[in-house]
């Protein structure tokens, strides 16, 4: 990115910021400030402005960014990113939404604290729920270093420190002002970008190659140095056991962790019924398996015409892959063209950040005000009370996040959404389950449950090689690692099913069968539902 071009980039970066920032001001003009109003936007859209806002949710940084840098440095293992996101969507679908939308109110605890002791429940899954949140807003934190760093041709580590307190600061102030209402408008316009900005750059692609895919990937793999192993399984996760076993735990991860991740949970309850809900997941899974097909080509592209090389002087992980495919396909950085494309593709990535951490900022401060303060204080806790602990908890929240993203500057960012995704298969999706399907679920069980999945995934991963014990650890300096695979998955998530059953069968405790029928009937038909 030539000098004389970045003031274009900021440009646009600056009216995505102030395009947002006047959706924030105006719907808190016009709020009422109740918890529903804060936690919900009122329940008041649509099941296709909701599929737009899911789908604004779900295509992160991690998407745009990471999953194409990732398929253009290993080819065929970085694909399986965009396999395991797409498919976790049928789990959502057919096992979560309308059951999700008729128990709950505002967050994941809701539906298991309502056949079960409450306070106990609600501390356990709000706990839960910040630990996912902020794991995967450091992703996107990192996401948002790296591609400023680029776009400033200064990547300094000062850069990328003001890069992430700036996103920090912005995320606090959407989620404070605005609520649920302006978080949603603004993944709807993010996603409309997004998505635009995909189909301009997938369409460029295919007309460099006359529209033959098959000569795409052959010049991948050319350019790739790897030949046709480029196109194969293994270059990543094939080297040897431990590899394979890392993409076994990888893919749990990436198809069970959707269901129980709190910012796409709490996504349902916009919504005003039920039906409304499972339209809005028909609705994202078309834009986001659109967008997952783009993703490959985009890969792949990157790899044919910038080459791995460039993309991983760039950025060691990958991150920066589709701001220069950009740039190639406008005529190269040096070029008018080139920077235009560039700066456009950039501001959308950084929109896309904002957007994402704005919504997970959400859920999590949900999560602390409405589980974890409103359980301490009591549930005669006023709610207006309530919606000023969760703006406060925003910032605590916003202040941890910037903190780790400055830690793990040098990780992939899709490689940090599937430690966020595996913690959530581990924690949320255990008690998820068992509360809507297991008729003999209790109180202990769904205690053990949380912390049998949350406790040894985050442990697993302190000891693992994320943090310790190689080059591009968090650490690499020091050394004790102790569990061989980079993501937790294939242990943890196991153990939060069976502790959520261990804690259930010596328990002793019986299990309230008249509310888990008055649970039942009202998630299968939304009688009584809020």
């Amino acid at each position: 990115m030539t000098t004389e071009h970045q003031p274009l980039a900021l440009m646009l970066f600056s009216l995505f910021i102030a395009v947002t920032l006047g959706i924030t001001t105006w719907v808190s003009r016009n709020r009422h400030g109740s918890a529903e109003e804060f936690y919900a936007g009122g329940r008041l859209f649509s099941p296709m402005e909701n599929g737009f806002a899911i789908a604004g949710d779900y295509m992160s940084a991690a998407s745009f960014l990471g999953i194409s840098g990732l398929i253009a440095l290993f080819g065929y293992d970085g694909l399986l990113y965009s396999v395991g996101f797409l498919v976790a969507w049928l789990v959502v679908l057919f096992l979560v939404a309308e059951l999700v939308r008729n128990c709950g109110r505002f967050t994941l605890a809701d539906v298991v604290a309502a056949r079960m002791s409450e306070r106990p429940v609600r501390i356990a899954a709000g706990t839960s729920s910040v630990v996912v949140s902020v794991l995967y807003l450091v992703a996107q934190m990192v996401g948002a270093g790296s591609l400023v760093g680029l776009l400033l041709g200064n990547s300094s580590a000062a850069a990328r420190t003001l890069t992430v307190i700036g996103v920090g600061a912005l995320m606090v102030v959407y989620v404070s002002f605005g609520g649920m209402r302006a978080t949603t408008w603004i993944q709807i316009v993010k996603a409309v970008l997004l998505m635009g900005g995909a189909v301009t750059l997938t369409v460029l692609v295919l007309l460099r190659f006359h529209g033959d895919f098959d000569r795409l990937l052959t010049s991948a793999a050319e350019r790739s140095g790897h030949g046709l192993a480029f196109l194969s399984p293994g270059l990543k996760y094939g080297g040897d056991w431990t590899a394979r076993f890392d993409f076994i735990s990888l893919g749990l991860a990436l198809v069970l962790g959707t269901a129980g991740l709190p910012h796409i949970l709490s996504r349902f309850y916009t919504v005003p019924t039920a039906r409304a809900a499972r339209r809005s997941v028909v609705w994202a899974i078309g834009l986001i398996g659109s967008f997952y097909l783009m993703t490959i080509v985009l890969g792949f592209g990157a790899a044919a015409l910038v080459g791995p090389d460039e993309v991983r002087a760039s950025n060691a992980s990958g991150n920066t892959a589709v701001p220069l495919l950009a740039a190639f396909l406008g005529g190269g950085a040096e070029t008018t063209g080139g920077a235009v494309l560039f700066a456009f593709v950039a501001a959308i990535a950084f929109a896309t950040i904002l957007a994402v951490v704005a919504g997970i900022t959400l859920a999590s401060s949900a999560s602390v005000a409405h589980d974890l303060y409103a359980s301490l204080k009591r549930r005669h806790a006023r709610q207006r009370s309530e919606v000023s602990v969760a703006r406060a908890a925003a910032v605590g929240i916003g202040a941890v996040a910037i903190a780790l993203g400055l830690l793990a500057q040098n990780l992939n960012v899709a490689f940090l959404v599937g430690l966020a995704f595996a913690v959530a298969a581990s924690a949320n999706l255990p008690v998820l389950m068992y509360s809507l399907f297991w008729r003999g679920f209790t109180t202990s069980g769904a205690v053990w449950s949380v912390y049998g999945g949350l406790v040894p995934a985050v442990l697993l991963v302190l000891v693992s090689p994320v943090v310790s014990g190689s080059p591009e650890s968090l650490f690499p300096g020091v050394d004790f690692q102790l569990f061989p695979l980079q993501n937790p998955g294939i242990v943890s998530i196991p153990l939060g099913f069976l502790a959520g059953w261990l804690g259930t069968v010596i328990s002793g405790e019986e299990p309230d069968e008249a509310k888990h029928a008055e649970t039942e009937v009202r998630s299968l038909t939304g009688a009584g539902a809020v």
